[in-house]
């Protein structure tokens, strides 16, 4: 491994020890970080992405778009996971993971990527949402480091791989002329 990835990998997990909570946070505070980080599951994700059918002004044309970036995001998420096959924090730190691993690969985050890409499909049809859909993408990202489930890169990575994911699918709606 190159020098600055060697910096950069002590630098993301000094940052996970300072955030990650402990077994002994309070129970409240743990809830908390608990719900919001379930809003980048598979039933949550997927389920946001198909109310914009449902919403007063949305279309199924709304809720496609958004099930094309969470799905071409995901597919990119995971040919990453299995190439770059990073441990979670929970097989090489001093801390234990505080919600159920998904998977035993930590690098990027499936669960900032769904949020964001869900963030930025709904914000395409609703873009007097857009910040606070982004704000709480964030949490949701946030949430992964302070269950103890990812390291800081892991969540900017599935972040920026939502956006970039993104860029293709709302490009190919936007009316041409």
């Amino acid at each position: 491994m190159s020098p600055w990835l060697i910096r950069l990998d002590a630098r993301d997990r000094a940052l996970f020890s300072r955030l990650a909570l402990t077994s002994t946070t309070a129970r409240s505070l743990r809830r908390f970080w608990t719900a919001l980080t379930h809003l980048g599951g598979a039933r949550a994700s997927i389920g946001l992405a198909l109310t914009q059918a449902l919403l007063p002004g949305g279309s199924f044309a709304f809720a496609w778009r958004t099930l094309c970036v969470l799905g071409l995001s995901h597919l990119v998420v995971q040919l990453v996971k299995r190439s770059v096959g990073r441990p979670r924090p929970a097989a090489t730190e001093s801390i234990e993971a505080l919600v159920l691993i998904p998977d035993r690969f930590s690098f990027p985050s499936g669960h900032a990527c769904a949020a964001m890409a869900v963030a930025i499909g709904l914000s395409s049809a609703m873009p007097a949402l857009t910040l606070p859909l982004l704000f709480v993408a964030l949490l949701v990202g946030f949430s992964r480091v302070m269950l103890g489930v990812h390291y800081p890169g892991d969540v900017l990575m599935g972040q920026a791989i939502a956006l970039v994911s993104a860029y293709p699918v709302l490009r190919s709606a936007l009316p041409t002329g």
